[in-house]
């Protein structure tokens, strides 16, 4: 790990104006779960870290009028233990818990699992984010089937993110002299273009602060495909979120994860899932349609067959939510 100067800040102005005009510069740390790992891998090399450790406006879960908010430095057991996420959220509580480490729920924040960085075998070795040949030509059973005609190849690693887009969120971003911006959850992730840019709409120079969940009474819930129930990522999940109008769903929201470099929508499925009783029929019917625009590397094509499991199932247990 290369020398560097650290930043224990005591308000979000003092933090903002730690951080650097360009990504790499600096680093924000959360819990610090992912960013040391990628500075002892050498990923990672800012000059400055800047701790949010000392900023009590960033922490805690707010029930406000018809909305929930969540502190980006929430640890991800808290978030679990928070009575009004149980009641509301019961798709947040499920993908939390199914992160299984001890030390990542005690030390890892809500907003530090949402951006993580990206958990490619050959980024992570040091051959770069946009790997493309390596990729193609190598061993890209976990990389992406959607979104995947460019050179960005890997899968966005959140668990919480396609629960949240779901669930129709809302980031709460604060940048330079306070200026507040709020991003829908469906707008916040983004496929990078090169190593200038994050997987997210975040600039250099800004905090994720929070974010806003609304309470509309949906039923919601996701399903993840794993290899093991340990500390692992997942090859597939899905979440989805019903509202109901007398027992039927007249509105659906189903989005994948760990298929794509981003979050991915499937509106097809979710056209499939509106108008008619949630049944293993319409269930599968959801799941068919999810894989619609497809398009496997030479190693995962499995990851297919993945997608139509888990929104099936994700769609029984919201229906029966």
């Amino acid at each position: 790990m290369k020398s560097f100067e650290y930043a224990a800040p005591k308000t979000i102005d003092e933090a903002i104006g730690l951080l650097g005009e360009r990504w790499g510069e600096t680093e924000v740390l959360a819990g610090g779960t992912d960013l040391v790992t990628c500075m002892k891998q050498q990923i990672a090399a800012p000059k400055r870290v800047v701790s949010l450790k000392n900023l009590a406006e960033l922490k805690g879960i707010k029930t406000e009028g018809k909305a929930i908010t969540i502190g980006a430095t929430t640890t991800l057991g808290e978030l679990i233990a928070n009575s009004s996420v149980q009641e509301h959220f019961p798709a947040l509580v499920t993908a939390t818990k199914n992160i299984m480490s001890p030390q990542l729920l005690t030390l890892g924040t809500v907003g530090g699992e949402l951006l993580q960085r990206p958990r490619c075998w050959y980024y992570r070795n040091g051959l770069g984010l946009f790997n493309d040949a390596h990729v193609r030509e190598g061993d890209n059973r976990y990389h992406a089937i959607f979104d995947n005609s460019g050179p960005a190849l890997f899968v966005h690693p959140s668990s919480l993110a396609p629960v949240f887009i779901a669930l129709g969120a809302t980031m709460i971003v604060i940048g330079a002299k306070g200026k507040k911006r709020e991003v829908s959850a469906d707008n916040f992730f983004q496929t990078p273009k090169s190593d200038d840019t994050r997987e997210s709409v975040l600039k250099p120079n800004e905090i994720l602060a929070g974010i806003k969940v609304p309470i509309e009474g949906l039923k919601n819930a996701v399903y993840e495909v794993r290899h093991r129930q340990a500390i692992d990522w997942p090859y597939v999940t899905a979440a989805v979120a019903l509202s109901m109008k007398g027992g039927t769903p007249s509105a659906a929201r189903v989005v994948l994860g760990h298929v794509a470099p981003i979050p991915w929508r499937a509106p097809a499925a979710a056209k499939a899932l509106v108008g008619a009783a949630v049944s293993n029929a319409t269930a599968a019917k959801a799941g068919e349609a999810a894989t619609q625009g497809a398009k496997p590397l030479s190693k995962n094509e499995y990851k297919i067959q993945l997608v139509r499991v888990a929104v099936k199932r994700a769609a029984l247990a919201a229906g029966a939510a």
